[in-house]
């Protein structure tokens, strides 16, 4: 193993001095969605690397971030293994119904829409086989018992098929293959990689921690880790590889230990060009064809590029949340307060809080209590509830606060804004 020193470490406006070349790194992009909170906040997952350590040349942490970045590869293909573990509370079932129910619940109705197909990633452990030829061909593959359900871009064509149910959704996607990326949650370790690096800012620890072997290919273990306390966020750790400087597997474990939040990583890979006919697709004889246009989707599509998902000067901290800063344009007057990973978004719902079980809330009430905490403090009193990485604290008020923090941080958070 090389000898690799723990004090190896960057902080994020050294990364930003590391990024002054333009990126070259490849733009596909396998179009699937990972809905849940999971995808929503952070996709990291633990290295389950092969025995037998690689003796590889001495990296710097910033040496490694800028190997990634001007990566050039655009060709592969290969098998993902992927796991979520939220600590989600189990309802006899309810989690997986729901999510199955959503499968089956897609916009427009068709059970092969990749936006209601694919929320079943958020949650157990899928088998996905993915190909890539540049920002044009794409194609994701989730195995499933006797059946698969396949998505597939080719050019301006889009295409999900559900082969359990024989069901077709097609789309268009826009003229720029970066348009929709950044709404388009990770699903491969590459995808991922990039999610973690924008938190990357002065409150992170960046290091190289020695050597792995992954699907069979040399790799550098990559660490990121946060430096305050008070997050939920253990350490992130980006098997990179070797040659290439792709990411081959990427890690994220909670502060709570235990094992992984999410776990992606190659099993097998290979940089070769897939065959063209990978891409190809036609509709099953007798399959029920749902066109985009019919589920209201369409209208709502404007070309361009999407921001977000890149590695370019300074992405990682342009994407870090900033005190005071609008959070998103979904929710009107959503604010984050704190910085980096301690970072809360806050908005005010302007109704009630949970309803509780002693109130008008009744049954309701008493189930909502079951899944979260009662808290109280300066603003009065509200419930939390909890996932092993994010927390959220609704306040009976009506006020929200949510981050990959501790609940301590919520309340404390919740006090300063009385």
């Amino acid at each position: 193993m090389a000898p690799y020193a723990s004090d190896d470490s960057t902080t994020g406006g050294e990364v930003d001095e590391q990024r002054s070349g333009r990126r070259k790194a490849a733009r596909y992009v396998v179009p699937v969605t990972v809905i849940g909170v999971a995808a929503a906040t952070i996709g990291l997952v633990p290295a389950l690397a092969d025995s037998g350590d690689p003796d590889l040349p001495k990296i710097t942490a910033q040496q490694l971030i800028e190997k990634m970045a001007t990566s050039d590869v655009q060709q592969l293909s290969g098998t993902v293994k992927i796991s979520t573990d939220l600590g989600l509370p189990n309802l006899g079932g309810l989690e997986s119904g729901l999510l199955s129910g959503a499968a089956g619940q897609g916009e427009g109705g068709s059970s092969a829409d990749p936006t209601a197909k694919l929320t079943e990633l958020a949650s157990g452990t899928h088998t996905l086989r993915v190909a890539a030829d540049g920002p044009d061909r794409q194609k994701l593959s989730l195995l499933e018992n006797a059946a698969e359900y396949s998505v597939i871009h080719n050019g301006k064509d889009v295409w999900g098929y559900d082969s359990k149910s024989n069901e077709v959704y097609h789309g268009t996607s826009s003229e720029s293959p970066e348009y929709g990326k950044d709404q388009q949650p990770p699903a491969t370790p590459k995808d991922f990689a990039e999610e973690a690096l924008k938190a990357v800012d002065d409150t992170t620890s960046v290091t190289v921690d020695g050597t792995a072997q992954v699907a069979g290919r040399d790799a550098y273990k990559l660490v990121v880790k946060p430096k305050q306390s008070g997050s939920t966020v253990g350490a992130i750790s980006v098997a990179v590889d070797a040659k290439t400087g792709i990411p081959l597997k990427f890690t994220l474990t909670p502060a709570s230990g235990g094992s992984a939040v999410v776990d992606v990583g190659f099993t097998k890979v290979s940089f070769a060009r897939p065959a063209a006919s990978t891409f190809d697709f036609t509709p099953p004889k007798g399959a029920k064809v749902t066109e985009e246009k019919d589920s209201g989707k369409g209208s709502e599509k404007a070309p361009g590029k999407a921001p977000g998902k890149t590695f370019d000067k300074g992405g990682a901290r342009e994407h870090a949340p900033k005190a005071g800063e609008d959070f998103g344009k979904g929710l009107d007057g959503m604010k984050t307060i704190g910085e980096g990973w301690n970072a809360i978004a806050t908005f005010d719902t302007g109704g009630e809080g949970v309803p509780s079980g002693g109130g008008a809330g009744g049954d309701l009430g008493g189930f909502m209590d079951s899944l979260g905490d009662k808290v109280h403090g300066k603003f009065g009193s509200g419930t939390v509830f909890s996932t092993r990485l994010v927390n959220a604290l609704i306040t009976d008020d009506g006020k929200v606060y949510a981050g990959l923090v501790t609940k301590d941080a919520l309340v404390k958070a919740a006090d300063a804004g009385k």
